[in-house]
């Protein structure tokens, strides 16, 4: 299989990179989106923010909610920019986020929204749990440091 960046399909819409740095992300799942036709148009264009973005298991079905897709402005019927929408993911995976958000106290944070190599609509949700300020410093220190080694690894070569 090709590698994601060597695909000419693959190509992400809206990234959350907030999330890892306010969360500890412990595992990721990739899920399907259940999208109006509109909806897929706006993200070919690029126009969408998953950034204050959550997900939630709500009777036995996994949402996405207050994510943005930009209204289609040549679409005969339109979307509502902030709905809910639906993830596909199996049972298994399902009842596994069920238990870490009830039972663990995790958090459902989507990471990255994206078009697959196939063309499809794909959320990448972790499955994360909070940091506090402490975590946060050492998370900005630890990033600071290896932008300086990088800077010296390139100018000592």
């Amino acid at each position: 299989m090709a590698k994601e960046k060597d695909n000419p399909n693959y190509k992400v819409v809206a990234e959350n990179r907030r999330a890892r740095y306010d969360y500890a992300i412990e595992d990721d799942v990739e899920c399907g989106i259940m999208l109006m036709g509109s909806e897929v148009k706006s993200l070919r264009t690029g126009q969408s923010n998953i950034a204050e973005s959550y997900a939630t298991v709500d009777d036995g079905e996994l949402w996405l909610v207050n994510s943005y897709i930009a209204p289609y402005k040549q679409a005969m019927f339109g979307h509502e920019d902030r709905r809910r929408r639906k993830l596909l993911v199996s049972k298994k995976q399902l009842s596994d986020m069920w238990n870490a958000t009830q039972r663990k106290g995790m958090t459902l944070v989507p990471l990255v929204m994206y078009f697959n190599h196939r063309g499809k609509a794909k959320v990448k949700i972790g499955i994360a749990k909070g940091k506090a300020a402490p975590d946060k410093r050492e998370t900005q220190a630890k990033r600071d440091w290896n932008r300086q080694k990088a800077r010296l690894m390139k100018e000592n070569g």
